[in-house]
């Protein structure tokens, strides 16, 4: 009963990270283009800047959290940052310019990394095994996707999903109750644990890493991979429900399913993960995820049933995921701890470094492959709605394929 506490107190701080996420990426370009009146492509452009900024940032806000800062102090005064930056990201005046909203976004994600990159890095330092490091990420990640419906259902709750105004609004006052609360939990159950002491530079503890696990290197290619073949349908989501489907009524249901699949699987991924090893468990659900987008191709207007069964079994590899490269990686990080350098901060950087350049270059991809089609989301041709269907579906299969062979080449530690 006390390791189930001890489990579950860690992963209940990414309900209230996973919270924020959400509308930073689906209301905040909508409202500073709808409500502030700024142009649309400078917004993208802003927000884009202000992401690179903070994705070059990241390897190095793992190394302090190595060095430097406690861990909990790191995630303290990020969290401060968060409620902040957000604010005046959600309150701009009339005359705020392109500076405002590039500063605020920098402080926002900044804050956003100084909470998440020492908050993964724990579960290296909190595992005490093999098997604990897969039930703390699990831990982690179902709480992410019970903060990820949340923040999906408010809005439709109080019905102000349409104006992301009021949406925004509705998020910070939550958030502003959520997190402070969740914290000081967070802070006071979670015992502080003493850091392995740094003995190299930052080059050098790289360049060691690299000699003591030179075969690392494919998971870290398997995990940008598998992360750019989740980002591409969640790029193109929206558009594939409306345009596609036609059935724009049913994106929150669809996404609601999506989620809710991937929050219930995840009891079968663990026990899997007793059963066999990671590396195998993160195969099955690669495999089953690009055997069911096989599938989407072949969808048409209303077929919106067929959809939200893939929607379901897709769900349901969403947790594997999610919880097993970060498992895999806590794995990794303990035994580099016991050659004598210490890595987790900076691997982990890293590893929030990879997500957010993969989200990124989803976006890159997918509109610049549009753009070439001629798409126009006002009236799609037929060539435009193929190109979706097929972006969506048949990209992330052939980027999650190559993944997977790149896993099957690591040997994983025990």
């Amino acid at each position: 009963m006390k390791n189930l506490l001890r489990v579950l107190t860690y992963g209940i701080l990414a309900i209230p990270i996973a919270f924020l996420g959400l509308p930073l990426y689906i209301y905040l370009p909508n409202f500073y283009v709808n409500e502030v009146g700024m142009n649309v492509a400078v917004v993208g452009a802003v927000l884009f800047i202000a992401r690179l900024l903070d994705m070059l940032a990241d390897p190095f806000i793992g190394r302090l959290s190595d060095t430097r800062i406690k861990r909990k102090n790191m995630i303290l005064i990020g969290s401060v940052l968060i409620l902040i930056g957000f604010y005046f990201l959600t309150h701009p005046s009339s005359t705020s310019s392109i500076l405002y909203l590039l500063v605020f976004s920098v402080l926002t994600y900044i804050g956003f990394s100084l909470v998440n990159i020492p908050y993964l890095a724990l579960n290296a330092q909190l595992g005490k095994d093999y098997y604990d490091n897969t039930r703390l990420s699990f831990s982690r990640e179902i709480c992410t996707i019970l903060g990820i419906l949340t923040a999906l259902l408010l809005p439709y709750l109080f019905n102000v999903s349409e104006n992301s105004k009021e949406s925004l609004d509705l998020i910070y006052t939550s958030l502003l109750v959520v997190l402070p609360v969740v914290l000081v939990f967070f802070l006071l159950n979670i015992k502080s644990i003493k850091q392995v002491e740094v003995k190299y530079s930052f080059l050098e503890t790289l360049k060691k890493f690299y000699k003591d696990f030179s075969k690392s290197k494919n998971i870290f290619i398997a995990f940008i991979l598998n992360n750019l073949a989740n980002a591409i349908p969640a790029t193109l989501f929206l558009f594939y429900v409306e345009l596609v489907l036609k059935r724009e009524d049913l994106t929150g249901i669809l996404l609601i399913v999506y989620f809710l699949s991937g929050v219930l699987s995840l009891p079968i991924w663990i026990y899997l993960s007793k059963k066999i090893s990671k590396q195998k468990v993160w195969i099955i659900s690669m495999s089953m995820a690009s055997v069911v987008f096989c599938f989407v191709p072949f969808l048409n207007e209303g077929d919106y049933m067929a959809f939200s069964i893939i929607s379901i079994l897709t769900g349901m590899s969403l947790g594997a995921d999610m919880a097993i490269p970060t498992s895999i990686q806590s794995d990794i990080v303990k035994q580099s701890e016991v050659l004598g350098n210490q890595v987790s901060g900076l691997l982990f950087g890293f590893w929030a470094m990879i997500t957010k350049f993969s989200l990124a270059f989803a976006v890159v991809i997918t509109f610049g492959i549009l753009e070439l089609v001629g798409f126009d989301s006002k009236n799609p041709d037929n060539l435009s709605l193929v190109t979706i269907s097929l972006l969506y579906s048949i990209l992330p299969v052939i980027c999650k394929i190559i993944a997977i062979i790149f896993v099957i080449n690591y040997k994983e530690l025990h």
